[in-house]
């Protein structure tokens, strides 16, 4: 007999997929469009400017950042919009009485995102190749960074859809708080290029270590240890999970 708890993980993953996949123009292609601006703009006609960074010609130096930009926002942004449609829409209790535990939940959602996330990853990744000669010297690393990363953020969005109370609540903290610590997280700069007091703000911003780890899988180069990365990174993701975990054990925002 099948585990019911698998089944049931299978079925809230399979279901955020087709989410996914039935409304592609708005999930995968804005995306792709974002960033082939992203590299025809920064890459080539303002790269061709800037030179080297770090030794990498910056089309090349910018690559990893964008894809981990573009993993991070869709995997936030999925969850957050998909969970508090749920919550508006009172699906998610019909969940949180049934049978199965609170992981299975809150892994089915994450899964989801966390697919989005890598599905763009890739198509940018792609997209890329179009603009320069992309090399994966580190392919552990840079899938495990990616996964990582994706997960991450996707608890993050879960977290910001239990306590929103309207939709508009859902866009504050990507516009607020992601966005600004994504482009001041290294995407389009060495921070070795930074003075002294701008450089240690940096190493605050959890960010900038996804985007060097992803770097280094890439490229072989990064501005931070890589087993430092992972360490934050990992528990980013437990005390994440740990939160998620107990926001739907107290019902917190998803019980009226």
């Amino acid at each position: 007999m099948s585990n019911p708890n698998l089944v049931a993980l299978g079925t809230i993953t399979r279901r955020e997929v087709m989410r996914i996949l039935r409304i592609w123009t708005q999930t995968l292609i804005p995306p792709a469009i974002t960033m082939t601006l992203y590299f025809m703009i920064f890459g080539q006609l303002i790269g061709s400017r800037v030179g080297e960074m770090d030794g990498i010609t910056y089309m090349d130096f910018i690559v990893p950042g964008l894809v981990m930009m573009s993993v991070i926002q869709n995997s936030y942004g999925n969850i957050s919009s998909s969970f508090f449609g749920a919550k508006f829409g009172h699906h998610v209790e019909e969940l949180l009485v049934s049978p199965m535990p609170n992981w299975v939940i809150l892994t089915g959602y994450v899964a989801g995102a966390v697919l989005r996330g890598l599905m763009v990853g890739v198509i940018v990744l792609l997209i890329a190749m179009l603009f320069t000669k992309v090399r994966i010297p580190h392919p552990l690393v840079t899938f495990t960074t990616v996964l990582l990363g994706a997960t991450i953020f996707s608890l993050a969005g879960f977290v910001n859809a239990v306590y929103a109370k309207k939709f508009d609540d859902i866009a504050i903290v990507p516009t607020f708080i992601l966005t600004p610590l994504t482009y001041l997280g290294g995407v389009f700069y060495s921070v070795k290029l930074l003075p002294g007091w701008a450089e240690a703000a940096t190493h605050l911003n959890p960010i900038f270590y996804m985007v060097n780890a992803f770097r280094y899988g890439l490229l072989g180069v990064s501005d931070v240890p890589l087993w430092v990365a992972y360490a934050l990174m990992l528990a980013f993701a437990a005390a994440l999970a740990a939160f998620g975990l107990w926001l739907l054990k107290r019902g917190v925002g998803l019980r009226s």
